[in-house]
């Protein structure tokens, strides 16, 4: 069922509430086809304006711009270097000790990785597309595989000549499986996320 459009106005609201300015391409989705219907829907919460099936803890990162995944490799690649390893260690506890930090450490540095965007699509098995709402990727769409290889991927139409993501518009035209890497598995027809 899909779920009726927002007016102008209370997209005006949530934007304001939000502190940030939806891609045109989605402000037209909200506004002229749904809040939600095939994406999680943006609805006003007794906490106000928010996306269902997503973390509300996730409000204030929304602001942070949203950052391309080469942008933190290096870092990525120095935080994994800098696991704390056991044998390091004169006794467990303290080992477990500098485990915890780390594991914080990473967790807010996941959480990071993700900050600007929503979750638009669950797909099963921990992969989602996210919608960057903030930064200089804002309006671009992103495949979020990091429960099998810890990687985000832009969803692009050409993936040989650099990647360049998806807007919110096109990727409505082809669906997030059509748009992978090949390194997903084979190429997949278009399959529209709402007929147009």
């Amino acid at each position: 069922m899909t779920e009726p459009p927002l007016t102008e106005v209370e997209i005006v609201e949530a934007e304001c509430e939000l502190g940030v300015s939806f891609p045109e391409e989605y402000r037209a989705y909200l506004r002229e086809v749904s809040a939600g219907g095939a994406l999680f829907r943006l609805e006003r919460t007794g906490r106000g304006w928010w996306w269902a099936g997503n973390d509300e803890w996730r409000r204030e990162l929304l602001a942070i711009p949203f950052p391309h995944p080469d942008s933190y490799a290096e870092s990525d690649d120095d935080l994994m270097a800098r696991e704390p390893q056991a044998e390091a260690f004169e006794d467990d506890a303290a080992y477990r000790a500098a485990w915890r930090a780390w594991g914080d450490e990473a967790d807010t540095f996941e959480d990071l990785k993700t900050a600007g965007a929503v979750v638009i699509q669950e797909h099963g098995c921990g992969f989602s597309t996210l919608l960057a709402l903030t930064g200089s990727l804002a309006g671009t769409v992103w495949w979020d595989g990091r429960a099998t290889c810890d990687r985000i991927v832009p969803l692009s139409l050409d993936h040989v000549t650099g990647a360049a993501p998806v807007q919110f518009g096109e990727w409505l035209d082809h669906g997030s499986w059509a748009l992978l890497p090949p390194d997903w598995g084979p190429r997949l027809a278009p399959d529209p996320v709402v007929q147009r």
